[in-house]
């Protein structure tokens, strides 16, 4: 069972975030920000679609790079992008198809994807990680 929930931090958001393999944390984790930044009931159209390749040293940077990326468009162009093709994952590599568009506000505006206290652990569910925002 995939997903994600947002925990209490004392001055920015967090999320944890669990998949029963990476593709699906990446997944999770860009749905928990997505959550964040445009909210709940908020319906995306999808009428762009993007290519996104990423090459990283290590899947935490994988990460932290695959939600920049997401959060840039947000915040410079209001596109959220809600799919997600994963056509290849491995800890340092991504290549995703998105399908999104725009949304008239942000619920919140996320500043930076954070390393802070950040690792990609396996647990009982796959692989769990607590990301940290600044906003």
């Amino acid at each position: 069972m995939a997903g994600f929930v947002i925990v209490d931090h004392t001055a920015d958001w967090a999320i944890r975030v669990w998949g029963r393999d990476l593709g699906e944390l990446l997944r999770q984790a860009a749905e928990g920000m997505n959550h964040l930044m445009v909210g709940g009931d908020t319906a995306v159209s999808p009428t762009l679609t993007r290519q996104l390749t990423l090459d990283a040293d290590d899947a935490e940077t994988l990460l932290v790079d695959w939600l920049s990326e997401l959060a840039y468009w947000a915040e410079m162009e209001q596109v959220v992008f809600p799919e997600f093709e994963l056509t290849a994952v491995s800890p340092t590599h991504l290549e995703a198809t998105l399908h999104g568009g725009p949304v008239t506000e942000l619920v919140k505006h996320i500043k930076a994807v954070t390393y802070h206290n950040l690792a990609i652990v396996p647990t009982h569910r796959g692989l769990e990680t607590t990301i940290v925002f600044d906003v």
